[in-house]
């Protein structure tokens, strides 16, 4: 159903997307592959978003389930002379060997999973990381503060309609059920988005410590547009 979903606004997503790319999303994608090389996934690559940012000598490999956003992607690549394989593939079941990327990244796609969906999606990029690889999800998280907590309530209506994407997601309830380990974490748009940074547990791991319900100094900064936008 969500396939079908994003095939049918495919052609239509970069237009609804637009203002919130070119006010705070794009440079939030540019802060996610600082410091990756190697071999790196976009799980979830959409349209192509995150291809300008991509780490030159790296090599990228972008992954979605939606034809249609897939095809879009393929276009911007072209239209940049990117160097990166584009693969119709399912999140929770890759078929990629075990231990196959250094870097995974996913950008505002686990919002889109239902919640019985976290856990196998987060094992499975577990399995096709490399020990000691690392794994960076950016995602909304809903607000604490009542009046942003309200409006994120009320759009998130007409995002599940349009976008089948809510912004109520629990996805650090199943890093340590998947076998992960949380590096990092810390908002980077108000408290509204937050960047987690994983990696495949390792023997003496330490439990995760609590999160924190302020945005830190480097955060961004909302602008007065800076509502929650649709996902991807």
């Amino acid at each position: 159903m969500k396939n079908r979903t994003y095939d049918r606004i495919a052609p239509l997503y970069d237009l609804l997307d637009w203002p919130y790319e070119y006010t705070w999303r794009g440079r939030l994608r540019a802060r996610m592959f600082e410091g990756l090389s190697g071999r790196i996934l976009d799980a979830g690559v959409g349209t192509g978003r995150n291809i300008p940012h991509y780490p030159k000598h790296a090599e990228v490999i972008g992954i979605d389930a939606s034809a249609g956003m897939l095809e879009q992607a393929r276009r911007r690549a072209d239209r940049l002379g990117a160097r990166v394989q584009l693969l119709q593939a399912d999140m929770m079941r890759t078929e990629f060997p075990d231990a196959s990327f250094d870097a995974i990244v996913s950008t505002f796609v686990f919002c889109v999973l239902d919640d019985d969906q976290q856990l196998p999606a987060l094992r499975e990029l577990r399995r096709i990381c490399k020990p000691g690889g690392t794994i960076r999800l950016l995602d909304y998280t809903l607000s604490t503060r009542p009046l942003t907590k309200l409006l994120m309530r009320t759009l998130e209506q007409m995002s599940n309609r349009l976008f089948a994407a809510r912004y109520d997601v629990h996805t650090e309830a199943y890093v340590e059920p998947a076998g992960l380990t949380m590096v990092d974490r810390r908002f980077v748009f108000s408290d509204m988005v937050r960047l987690l940074e994983l990696r495949p547990a390792e023997p003496g791991d330490a439990p995760r410590r609590r999160s924190s319900t302020a945005a830190e100094p480097q955060a961004v900064r909302p602008q007065p547009d800076g509502y929650p936008a649709p996902a991807r």
